[in-house]
């Protein structure tokens, strides 16, 4: 049972109910630094009592430890919630720097029977291509994963980081339930193409770091002096040196409303991407991660905190005047091939 009630939204034309938001759960095992299982464990306990349905992992994250840790919760509570894993993407873990992306019909194969293995079900709620390989054209990627669906080992299909040119394309093979993409305050490049795609094609918005990886928070201002060595925020340039410093300033416009509105940075901001969906016209369920239970608590009730025109007029400016890319190389991302 849940102690609230969020609304929900569909994935895609025929896929599942979600609640309007879910979980991202990178950080319980990759990227963010050390995390306490224990700790996470409760986390994703909490989330289910929310009303958080839609739970998002992938086989890169800690080369497939992540998709190992969440089995046992999945498992409890299989009937209860959705799974979505990805492929396609591989950090060698000699160089944390450094990305390979695979699309072709062996390697989907391959990935598929290794994440059923890790999460140990018969089948996975909703399967993300991680990455774009631009060598593989998207046609065949999108077949090799429709046939996986044929043969019961997927339910529904997603996309992520792909330009809305991409998307069209994958959509004329087999349905596209989901786009994952980054969207928030900070990261606003998909509003040109690939939300008027998702919006004509009836796909699903599923906005990745809708808090700006915590920046958007004020949990950190300077990557280089406020994080870990192994977070690999480290890496991204937007959160670093005079580009960190840049950004901070474009928080107080968030602090205002967030002051008025007497709720946290965090919120204003997840409620920015939760209003997308009426602005744009299409269902919008932003992932936020977190490994704290007071964190999932706190993510649930910006679903409730309604922006005023005035609030959004005040927000409106911030992204285009962010500092940085969002990725180091921004070839990974889909606004590197628009």
């Amino acid at each position: 049972m849940t102690d609230r009630t969020i609304p929900t939204a569909r994935l895609g034309a025929d896929g599942p109910e979600v609640g309007v938001q879910g979980l991202g759960c990178m950080g319980m095992s990759f990227a963010y630094g050390p995390a306490d299982a224990g700790e996470s464990r409760a986390t994703l306990e909490r989330a289910l009592e929310l009303g958080v349905t839609l739970y998002d992992t992938a086989d890169a994250y800690g080369a497939g430890e992540n998709e190992k840790f969440l089995s046992p919760f999945f498992k409890a509570h299989r009937d209860e919630l959705v799974i979505a894993t990805k492929f396609a993407l591989t950090v060698p873990p000699d160089d944390p720097t450094r990305r390979i992306i695979r699309n072709d019909p062996p390697y989907i194969r391959q990935a598929v029977e290794a994440s059923l293995k890790r999460l140990d079900v018969d089948v996975i709620d909703l399967y993300y291509m991680h990455r774009r390989d631009v060598n593989v054209p998207i046609e065949e990627t999108v077949g090799a994963m429709a046939e996986l669906v044929r043969e019961g080992k997927v339910k529904h299909l997603g996309l992520s980081e792909v330009t809305g040119t991409e998307l069209r394309a994958a959509q004329g093979v087999h349905p596209i339930a989901a786009v994952q993409s980054e969207w928030s305050l900070f990261s606003r490049d998909i509003e040109s193409g690939v939300v008027p795609a998702a919006r004509e094609l009836g796909v699903t918005l599923v906005p990745y770091s809708p808090l700006g990886r915590g920046f958007l928070t004020g949990s950190f201002a300077n990557a280089d002096k406020d994080l870990t060595a192994d977070d690999f925020r480290r890496q991204q340039p937007r959160f670093t040196g005079e580009n960190a410093a840049s950004n901070v300033a474009l928080l107080e416009p968030i602090r205002t409303v967030a002051e008025t509105h007497g709720v946290s940075l965090g919120q204003v901001a997840l409620a920015w991407v939760h209003q997308q969906a009426r602005v744009h016209g299409l269902p919008v369920i932003p992932i936020p991660g977190t490994r704290k239970a007071s964190r999932v608590e706190e993510n649930v009730a910006a679903v409730s905190v309604e922006l005023t025109e005035a609030d959004l007029a005040l927000l409106e400016p911030i992204a285009e005047k962010v500092a940085g890319d969002r990725y180091a190389d921004m070839t990974f991302a889909s606004a590197g091939r628009e």
